[in-house]
């Protein structure tokens, strides 16, 4: 089921992988767009082509995401406008030890994957529940859903996003705006690459394509489905990890994302 066109969708991290496919959907199906990121050549660029191709409005904002204002410029920048869609999709991982990581990029990391999403997710839903009528798309991950070694604060920051958005939709049951969690499992994005395990088992063999995965979140959110896992054999790996201890769960991580 799809909305009537004309609304506006709010999509952060759009300048590559799920982001930008999930932009692309919307316009498709004739809704207009409010993409942020850091890289203003990427945006610019994907503004353009939506435009020509589904003459929907496009309007950019370069923000980074890991800044502790981040989210208040961007509501601000944008009051006035009604924002029907809110995607929090941008996001980063990093793999390693956590006593050898970079502290600096492991904070700016909750600060973009947890932070940024609460904040916005606070600034836009009043003017949603006022409407009785918004959409909200929070990018979680199969890695919700156990100890993650060697990605630690990653697989933390999105169990964080999982929990927090099933509590919201429970909240927000019969208020007219529904809070869709996407859990996909390994998708050929630039996400492996910046988190440096894209030579991990995670990444051999089969993996799902960017614009699929989107796809699926697409249209779970547009049907109000609380959480959406991608990929038969990850729910299948879901399912698994409700009958196995947390230890054995997190030495079977620790296994896939070991690069060696």
């Amino acid at each position: 089921m799809r909305d009537s066109p004309g609304k506006t969708a709010l999509v952060t991290g759009a300048s590559a992988g799920l982001g930008r496919d999930l932009a692309e959907l919307f316009a498709g199906d004739g809704h207009h767009l409010v993409i942020v990121a850091r890289n203003e050549q990427k945006l610019q660029d994907l503004a353009a082509q939506l435009r020509e191709r589904h003459g929907v409005t496009v309007d950019v904002i370069v923000q980074d995401l890991a800044a502790a204002d981040a989210s208040t410029r961007i509501f601000d920048r944008l009051q006035g406008k009604t924002i029907d869609y809110l995607v929090n999709n941008a996001g980063f991982g990093s793999h390693g030890p956590f006593a050898e990581s970079d502290i600096s990029s492991q904070l700016e990391m909750l600060q973009v994957n947890i932070a940024a999403l609460t904040h916005l997710t606070r600034l836009f839903l009043p003017a949603m529940l006022k409407r009785s009528s918004g959409r909200i798309l929070n990018l979680a991950s199969v890695a919700a859903y156990l100890p993650g070694p060697l990605m630690a604060v990653y697989y933390a920051t999105k169990a964080y996003v999982l929990s927090f958005s099933e509590a919201l939709a429970n909240e927000l049951a019969g208020s007219g705006v529904t809070v869709t969690a996407l859990c996909p499992g390994p998708t050929k994005t630039e996400f492996q690459t910046r988190a440096g395990i894209g030579e991990s088992p995670l990444f051999k063999g089969k993996v799902m394509d960017s614009m699929t995965a989107a796809r699926i979140g697409y249209n779970a959110m547009m049907r109000g489905r609380r959480v959406v896992v991608t990929g038969f054999s990850n729910k299948l790996s879901v399912l698994g990890m409700r009958f196995i201890p947390r230890r054995a769960a997190s030495a079977i991580a620790r296994k896939l994302n070991d690069s060696r």
